[in-house]
């Protein structure tokens, strides 16, 4: 009898070792192609229209099994010295304590908590973005657009959209000043806009 309680916990233990290797090789790492990437924003200015810049200088991964569309994990970190909003005088602005202070505060970064499905090929994401030194749970909402087993490189290649919106004073980026009519020069609601391409990393 004991020999095969014995026989019996071993195919057990071996089944949970199996499971958990077949689970960790489901689950690969992309990392973020910055050349077929952007990382986005806009804000209101001046009431009537928007702003649009975006960071040119950022990594990041996403560990996920495209086949089954379940993700582990996304971090990023962004440089927010490249922060181009096709202005100069106005990046300078951007670039100051009275904004994104990146002298002080270099990066940016971002590293999901939890995702869930709310549609068809439609998730949602909460994680932690860390900017000026503060860290704030935010929300993306984003779509899987597409996986490409191999590309003319031999890369296998996914492609993401993900958009979501945070208000900037909650980061303690209180500059603007008040227009005549009692608008703001610069609104607090920032939109973020996310076209991500990624490539297993071999």
């Amino acid at each position: 009898m004991c020999a095969k309680v014995a026989r019996v916990f071993l195919a057990i233990g071996a089944a949970v070792v199996f499971s958990a290797a077949d689970a960790r090789a489901a689950t690969e790492r992309y990392n973020v192609d910055s050349d077929h990437s952007i990382v986005g924003f806009s804000v209101v200015h001046m009431v009537v229209s928007k702003t649009t810049g975006r960071f040119k200088d950022y990594t990041g991964f996403i560990e996920m099994d495209p086949d089954a569309k379940t993700v582990k994990s996304i971090e990023a970190v962004i440089q927010t010295a490249s922060l181009d909003t096709n202005h100069g005088k106005r990046d300078t602005h951007l670039k100051s304590p009275d904004f994104f202070n990146a002298e002080k505060f270099p990066t940016m970064t971002y590293k999901m908590k939890s995702y869930e499905k709310i549609g068809d090929n439609q998730y949602r994401t909460k994680g932690d973005l860390t900017l000026l030194g503060m860290t704030k749970e935010i929300v993306l909402t984003g779509t899987i657009n597409g996986l490409l087993p191999k590309d003319p490189m031999g890369n296998t290649r996914a492609g993401f959209s993900a958009h979501g919106k945070i208000n900037r004073q909650d980061f303690g980026m209180k500059w603007s000043k008040v227009l005549d009519n009692g608008g703001l020069v610069v609104g607090d609601d920032v939109d973020i806009n996310l076209e991500i391409e990624v490539i297993k990393q071999k």
